[in-house]
């Protein structure tokens, strides 16, 4: 009974973290058409390992390596644009993390509450998931206020960790579900109660902590779903803002309209 709701359980994990993901997939339909790269003083806009568009410090534009003249007016929108891209990208780095997370630490969190808090179990599997994080926070946010994403559809955040990330996110919480049913195991065996009913009430009380640490975790990862989706939604409207800014600024740079970078279907 007790490694039937293990097993249970262990679905819940495994699907928690996709579901976080998709919670707030649904909210935005625009792609990156580009490549940008942020760092302090420029922006680039990227195709194919080139820099198409480079932006010096919010007012200073080149395309394709050649300075363009601009009058006031257009550094205004040029300006405006390039804020709401410093603003906009580290958020989608943020939000695609947070959903990682959501996962990650429910898995932490049933390993920790069936091991123990603190334990060597848990510490392993915390240790892991923090080099993980750094890992996955380093490929997009490279040092302070340094940026880079890729061109993609945000329809899609999870597409984000495809490939080794999203093996390695699949193969610890693996070994982690691993982990918890060792220790459903040990415990049971570790009743040296001589009692013929001692296995039994070990394995009900290994029933009724998983089913105190489902309920908390299935309301936490509900919770953080739902202010996540919340915060998506509000990027994605502030994105939308930002390709209406970024059509302002190809009518006033037409030199700009074959580098379009937001591309919204709402």
């Amino acid at each position: 009974m007790t490694y039937l709701s293990t097993f249970k359980y262990c679905g819940f994990l495994l699907a928690s973290l996709p579901l976080c993901q998709q919670a707030y997939a649904q909210q935005c339909s625009i792609n990156l058409n580009y490549g940008v790269i942020i760092d302090p003083k420029h922006i680039r806009i990227v195709d194919k390992g080139q820099t198409q568009v480079q932006i010096n410090h919010s007012e200073q534009l080149f395309i394709r390596g050649r300075e363009i003249a601009l009058s006031i007016e257009q550094q205004q929108l040029l300006s405006k644009f390039s804020a709401g891209i410093r603003q906009q990208v580290p958020e989608i780095v943020s939000i695609a993390i947070e959903g990682v997370d959501i996962g990650l630490k429910a898995v932490n969190e049933v390993v920790a509450g069936l091991t123990g808090e603190n334990s060597a179990s848990q510490q392993k599997v915390q240790a892991k998931f923090d080099e993980l994080k750094w890992r996955i926070r380093a490929r997009f946010n490279q040092s302070a206020n340094n940026y880079y994403i890729a061109p993609q559809d945000l329809n899609d955040f999870d597409e984000m960790f495809a490939g080794e990330f999203e093996q390695e996110i699949e193969a610890m919480i693996s070994t982690s579900i691993g982990t918890i049913l060792a220790a459903v195991g040990q415990s049971i065996l570790s009743d040296d109660s001589n009692s013929e009913y001692g296995g039994e009430t070990r394995i009900t009380t290994f029933d009724k902590r998983f089913s105190n640490i489902s309920k908390g975790l299935e309301l936490e990862v509900s919770e953080r779903a739902k202010a996540l989706d919340k915060k998506a939604a509000i990027f994605c409207q502030q994105l939308i803002q930002l390709d209406a800014v970024e059509a302002q600024l190809h009518l006033a740079i037409p030199a700009l309209k074959d580098y379009n970078l937001i591309e919204t279907s709402n």
